[in-house]
């Protein structure tokens, strides 16, 4: 039985808030992943509160839902739709480790050397790079104000916002809002001291994910993300790649594909054509499961 097959199975018919759930993560970046594709009813924000929680849930910082593709996604190809819930409920647009780790369970199920999957951002084209290790192009990357979205309009390449040691950032959107700064020595440890002023600031209307970055040469960037709605991650996939952009942006670096070292591994950046990036790094297994709904009192059961 592959993972796929596993999240289709229904434990027990007379309990429709049981939900089978396979836990993967990307560099250490963990989602709870659960096949919707057969259920026309939405989780609703305590649901994913509870299945992302380490305390009653399965435990991630986002809830990742296989969905049908609409039809708008079925004319562009896709195989499915994957939804992003933050650990607040919120949805977001993009996730690149998410990403890897939904691509690495549909190509197991069709079998296929790629594969294309709707998300709120676009139909974003999946592959195999090798033992566990998915590519996926990106983008378009945005530096538009308003897609962003700012709160008002800046030159978005010198965002001149201070906290700590940020300043002078680049202000972006690669279906998600980021802002990058370049800093002399990356320190992890202090990023949270710092990081929140920024994400909070009235500039960011939706929040940012703040990036801090260290070059460390031409072809190699050093890497921290504080991501909302406010964990310092141990790896973010659209803040490499839009890490990679802006220092490409400041002539920082001059490498067609740039390595971006993360606080548990690296990913391989490529720019290309159309401020698109080709995203390729690891994706791993940890469990599965049941876990039930916010109405019931019990953990996840039958974790393996």
């Amino acid at each position: 039985m592959n993972h796929i097959q596993f999240l289709s199975q229904t434990p027990c018919v007379d309990a429709p808030t049981l939900w089978s759930f396979v836990k993967m993560h990307g560099l250490e970046n963990y989602f709870v992943i659960v096949d919707r594709r057969a259920v026309a009813k939405p989780f609703d924000v305590a649901d994913i509160v509870r299945i992302c929680s380490t305390n009653v849930g399965a435990g991630g910082e986002q809830l990742l839902t296989i969905e049908r593709a609409s039809d708008e996604g079925r004319r562009a190809g896709a195989y499915a739709q994957m939804r992003i819930f933050n650990i607040d409920g919120k949805e977001v647009g993009a996730c690149g480790n998410a990403t890897r780790c939904m691509a690495y369970l549909l190509l197991e199920e069709t079998g296929t050397e790629e594969v294309l999957i709707e998300t709120k951002s676009g139909v974003l084209q999946c592959y195999g790079a090798g033992l566990r290790q998915i590519s996926v192009k990106l983008g378009p990357i945005s530096l538009d104000w308003q897609q962003i979205p700012l709160s008002r309009e800046i030159d978005t390449r010198h965002v001149l916002l201070t906290s700590g040691p940020l300043s002078d950032g680049v202000a972006l959107n690669i279906g998600n809002p980021h802002a990058v700064f370049f800093v002399d020595q990356l320190v992890v440890d202090d990023i949270p001291t710092y990081a929140p002023a920024v994400q909070n600031d009235p500039l960011f209307p939706e929040g940012v994910n703040v990036g801090v970055a260290q070059i460390v040469d031409s072809q190699t960037i050093r890497l921290a993300v504080w991501e909302r709605p406010g964990i310092l991650t141990k790896a973010c996939g659209t803040g490499a790649c839009v890490a990679v952009y802006a220092a490409k942006m400041r002539g920082l670096v001059n490498s067609p594909k740039v390595t971006v070292h993360l606080p548990a591994g690296e990913l391989q950046i490529e720019l290309v054509e159309n401020n698109m990036v080709i995203m390729t790094g690891p994706v791993a297994f940890c469990c599965h499961g049941f876990i039930e709904g916010s109405n019931r009192n019990t953990p996840a059961l039958d974790m393996a």
